[in-house]
């Protein structure tokens, strides 16, 4: 009679590797199972594998669009905060800038050249810094109302839709929420022809979509 040692071993010997084999061989198909579940799993949910690492590029950068405001302490006696719109973060935000002003009262035409220029000027460090820049060309100059023109009506240098519609916008807000402007939120602007004078609103829309051409309003 054989021992139970060596009735294992001549089990063992047999062909198809015994209970290891075995055990091996079903944890082989288990993990193989598994694999292609999740291979199916993904394919289900619309995920493509893929053994390279996938660069999503940096984070978007944010900039504050905003400043620390003027300080109206140090600010000279004969001079007033004005306030223009800048770009910024492809919308267009408010910046104050301090301004000298002279005796001779309030007038349209002045305010407007005022924040003509002001839009002209290149911004401070504080306002890049924030994220301000501007479109309006410093070569742009503004007049006031012909004969036969609509009482409150600017015109430019350029004819309003031939400025890039960033600068255009910018011109609009600015004179549309000062002295500057007309009734209603909007600036009566023309060009140097003939063309009639149109009154662009500005509104919510124009803020944060400066690249199209602000909305003319509609006639009464």
């Amino acid at each position: 009679m054989r021992s139970e040692r060596s009735y294992g071993a001549g089990r063992g010997a047999r062909p198809g590797g015994g209970p290891a084999a075995g055990a091996r061989a079903g944890r082989a198909a288990a993990a193989l199972g598994a694999a292609v579940a999740c291979v199916a799993l993904a394919a289900g949910c619309g995920i493509r594998s893929t053994s390279v690492p996938v660069d999503a590029g940096a984070a978007p950068s944010r900039v504050p669009c905003r400043t620390s405001g003027t300080d109206t302490g140090n600010r000279p006696p004969d001079s007033l905060t004005v306030q223009v719109y800048l770009v910024c973060a492809s919308q267009l935000a408010p910046a104050e800038r301090t301004v000298e002003v002279d005796g001779s009262g309030p007038d349209r035409l002045r305010v407007a050249r005022t924040l003509l220029a002001q839009l002209q000027q290149k911004p401070s460090d504080e306002e890049q810094r924030a994220g301000f820049s501007t479109l309006v060309p410093a070569d742009l100059r503004v007049g006031g109302a012909r004969a036969g023109d609509p009482k409150g009506t600017l015109r430019l240098s350029e004819q309003p839709e031939d400025l890039p519609a960033e600068a255009l916008a910018q011109l609009v807000c600015s004179y549309a929420e000062s002295d500057a402007g007309g009734s209603g939120g909007s600036a009566l602007l023309g060009g140097p022809g003939a063309y009639e004078p149109r009154d662009y609103l500005c509104t919510s829309e124009t803020k944060s979509r400066p690249t199209e051409v602000p909305t003319p309003k509609a006639s009464s």
